[in-house]
């Protein structure tokens, strides 16, 4: 009753008491079955599919639109959804007009306004009585409003009236069948044959001619007619397979129902079609066929005016389901809670959707106001072809999906059908005007757009998110562990978020290490993966764990940064790292660049802590064979609006696979940078040909398509006096050199006499350390020249990149620190850059 009744009365309309046998005329019985087939194939297809998705579980409000929104997504679901609400509003009011006009045909008499017709495109005729427009206006928004008063009775109600409306529609055909099979020649009207096999012959073929715009053979009429034509005509006879699931809210076992409702309807109506079209074919002569608009009503047993009261109500019964089904589909879409201008129709479970109502009846008798729907008809056709489409990509994404979800307990379908009927729904679409597709097709394009902007997001377990996740694992599996080619690598930076220091208790990264990240990508392209380190018991703090890895991932989100939030409980920072070096990522998707902050506030804040952390850190990246990037000068690393002049200076010491030379490049690609320019400063021995190297590093950052000033740098040149009387180099680089030798020997001094005390070797960081005085002073001098170098060449770059030297073996991390500071000292913008064992550019195309 719920199902089979609501789909029989929307499918059975005014399409077959006035057009059905024109059909047979024009197109003759062989493409007139083709026809029924062809639309009947549709909406079989679909409501099989619509069955394998129903029959998925419990099934709440709003029927297509739940399943298509949850298969295909919210955005997609709400768009289809808003535009099939719209197309069962609009078709309301259609219904109503088509039971109005029948009937003020019926009975002249009627008429308040009546409108008499005496000329014919300027051929004067016998006076004609026409229905006027104000005589529809007003009967039709009386109708609809009568209808709205018997929707708001509820379903039951709607369930007790259906009935009156269906049974003398049922009747009506019955009495066509009998008036067939009663007629005899040239009876009840000339043309008429009764059943004859050679009309039947006659009839057989197709006879398209061009018709003026009531449908009546004109040589010079303007309208032409084709199978594409007949199928636009046709296919809103087979439309309102959704009737049933459209109140699938009200259902008692929607499972049980909608399959058995929706098929049969389907399969009667289509059966119906099929032997209506042998019946008419052989019944009367083709002029007949294409003259008598009203053949139904002439044949009909015992008079024609059981047709006209079968028009008038299976008219107003799909109306009816019109307004029954469209409210409720609206107010399940307000409840899903994804567009807040909806949320006036939101409705409680059981209630009846009454504004929803209202807005439906109000869109209705504004269509009926404006009385001509001739050019809104065939665009609700179309939306309702998107959502017939829909359901059946639906089902198609499900099934060759196969997620372990996806149990239907209605055996009896394939993906290739539900494929089969998503083409055909996209087919007949462009047959009947490829112009109101594109206008519908846009419509809906237009609300995806505006719930992707508006809407809240809404995580439903769609099938594309179950297609996404197929994927992913299939191109992870295609990646492999392999070597990636430096044509296809990519930065895969794990960024440390708050190794040093503390920040607020709001803010869960550093913020300028997010607009960092960004730099290290082209046109925003790629992952990141931030990185919190949590001290503490993994059993204590899981809790505290989640909160913070949700509150991270909130916060990129807010930074614009595509990329992943992670939170590692450890019992130390270094155990932490050591963990995640090893285990974060999966096959060639693991990070390869590990990006931190230079703890600039290790000495000024007293944590000697931070050096041992940071040494062992870079070693364990070593090992694991990962790029590090160390950025000294965060606080002022500059935003995407905030514009950089000046040039970006590498010191290319080391060849490092190039990253160095790439990740100048990507920090190009940013507004921020764009205007700078790129300077490869090269060391030179003293004796080689300064020329010469300059020459073959233009030639090589010519092969690799990177346009950069060259600058030797000879050992001549970047030598110094130690005592800083000569070489130029700035006194700050000398005052910071004098400093860092002070503290370094104090440090030895303080370890000997321990070792001294305590009777063992000299130890640090845990471990015994060989420290040779000699290459200590080596390792300071050398950095010292460096620093002197940057300071003299770079002092107004917008950043400086440096090789990034890895901690000399047996020597105690305060030392390595203590190179590090004297190498970054007075420079306000540096990455230190350690590339690994790979090419990350290439010179070949």
């Amino acid at each position: 009753m719920g199902v089979f009744v609501p789909c029989l009365q929307n499918i059975l309309g005014i399409i077959y008491y006035i057009r059905f046998s024109w059909i047979v005329g024009m197109g003759g019985i062989a493409e007139s079955l083709a026809l029924v087939s062809f639309c009947g194939l549709c909406t079989f297809l679909t409501a099989m599919s619509l069955s394998a998705i129903a029959t998925n579980g419990a099934m709440k409000g709003g029927g297509p639109y739940y399943l298509i929104g949850r298969a295909l997504g919210p955005e997609v679901g709400v768009s289809i959804g808003l535009c099939f609400f719209l197309g069962n509003a609009i078709a309301g009011a259609m219904y109503v007009l088509g039971a109005v006009e029948t009937f003020l045909k019926a009975v002249p008499a009627a008429g308040i306004f009546r409108e008499t017709i005496t000329k014919v495109n300027g051929t004067v005729v016998p006076p004609i009585e026409s229905p006027s427009s104000h005589d529809l206006q007003i009967y039709g928004i009386v109708i609809t409003i009568i209808l709205c008063f018997i929707v708001f009775g509820g379903v039951k109600m709607i369930n007790r009236v259906a009935p009156a409306f269906l049974i003398p529609v049922l009747l009506s055909i019955f009495c066509i069948f009998v008036g067939i099979m009663l007629c005899r020649n040239n009876d009840p009207v000339e043309g008429i044959t009764g059943l004859s096999l050679s009309t039947f012959r006659d009839n057989w073929s197709s006879d398209y001619q061009n018709t003026n715009n009531a449908g009546i053979p004109d040589p010079e009429g303007k309208v032409e007619w084709n199978f594409n034509a007949m199928v636009g005509l046709f296919f809103p006879a087979v439309t309102g397979i959704m009737a049933g699931s459209n109140r699938s809210a009200s259902l008692k076992d929607t499972q049980r129902s909608i399959p058995i409702g929706t098929l049969a309807a389907t399969l009667t109506t289509s059966a119906l079609y099929v032997v209506s079209v042998l019946l008419f074919g052989a019944l009367a002569t083709r002029r007949t066929l294409l003259t008598d608009r009203l053949l139904t009503a002439t044949v009909a047993w015992p008079f024609p005016a059981v047709i006209y009261v079968g028009i008038v109500l299976s008219t107003l019964g799909a109306a009816l389901q019109s307004l029954t089904g469209a409210p409720r589909l609206l107010a399940a879409i307000a409840n899903d809670d994804i567009l807040p201008i909806l949320n006036y129709f939101k409705v409680a479970d059981g209630s009846e959707p009454y504004i929803a109502t209202l807005f439906t009846a109000f869109i209705c008798i504004g269509c009926v106001v404006i009385g001509n729907l001739d050019l809104i008809t065939p665009t609700i056709t179309m939306f309702f072809l998107l959502c017939y489409a829909g359901v059946n990509l639906s089902c198609f994404l499900l099934d060759l999906l196969d997620a372990p979800s996806w149990r239907p307990r209605w055996k009896f379908h394939h993906w290739s059908l539900s494929l089969l009927g998503a083409s055909l729904c996209v087919v007949i679409m462009f047959l009947i005007s490829w112009s109101f597709t594109v206008v519908s097709l846009a419509l809906a394009s237009l609300i995806y757009y505006y719930v992707s902007i508006k809407g809240k997001a809404g995580d439903w377990g769609d099938g594309f998110k179950s297609a996404y996740f197929q994927l992913a694992l299939r191109s992870l599996r295609s990646l492999g562990a392999s070597q990636v080619h430096p044509k296809n690598w990519y930065p895969i930076p794990l960024i440390f978020c708050r190794p040093w220091g503390k920040l607020p208790e709001n803010v869960p990264c550093h913020p300028k290490l997010a607009d960092f990240a960004n730099c290290m990508k082209k046109k925003g392209r790629g992952m990141s993966i931030f990185v919190s380190i949590l001290d503490g018991d993994y059993h204590e703090c899981a809790e505290d764990a989640k909160a913070a890895c949700k509150q991270l991932g909130t916060y990129i989100d807010y930074k614009n940064c595509e990329g992943v939030a992670e939170i590692v409980v450890a019992p130390s920072m270094s155990e932490g790292f050591r963990g995640i070096v090893q285990t974060m990522g999966l096959g060639n998707l693991k990070p390869n660049i590990v990006v931190m902050r230079y703890p600039e506030i290790w000495r000024r804040e007293n944590l000697t802590e931070i050096p041992t952390t940071f040494v062992g850190i870079i070693n364990d990246c070593i090992v694991a064979n990962k790029a590090v990037v160390i950025v000294k000068g965060l606080d002022e690393w500059p935003n995407e609006y905030q514009r950089q002049y000046g040039t970006i200076d590498l010191y290319w010491i080391v060849r490092d696979g190039g990253l160095m030379l790439l990740l100048s490049q990507l920090l190009l690609t940013k507004e921020s940078f764009e205007s700078c320019k790129i300077q490869v400063f090269c060391i030179a021995e003293e004796d080689s040909n300064a020329e010469e190297l300059k020459a073959d590093v233009k030639k090589f950052l010519y092969d690799l398509r990177m346009q950069a000033e060259v600058i030797v740098v000879t050992m001549k040149s970047w030598d110094v006096n130690v005592d800083g009387s000569g070489g130029g180099q700035p006194d700050e680089s000398f005052d910071a050199f004098n400093a860092a030798q002070g503290r370094i020997a104090d440090y030895l001094s303080e370890m000997k006499e321990v070792a001294r005390r305590e009777g063992r070797p000299l130890m640090a960081d845990g471990k015994t350390v060989v420290v040779d005085e000699q290459q200590v002073e080596k390792f300071l001098y050398t950095t010292l020249k460096l620093n002197s170098t940057i300071l003299r060449y770079s002092r107004m770059a917008a950043v400086v990149l440096v090789s990034l030297p890895p901690p000399p073996l047996n020597h105690p991390a305060y030392f390595y620190m203590e190179y590090m500071d004297l190498l970054v000292e007075n420079v306000p913008r540096l990455l230190m850059v350690r590339g690994y064992r790979r090419d990350v550019v290439t010179l070949f195309t």
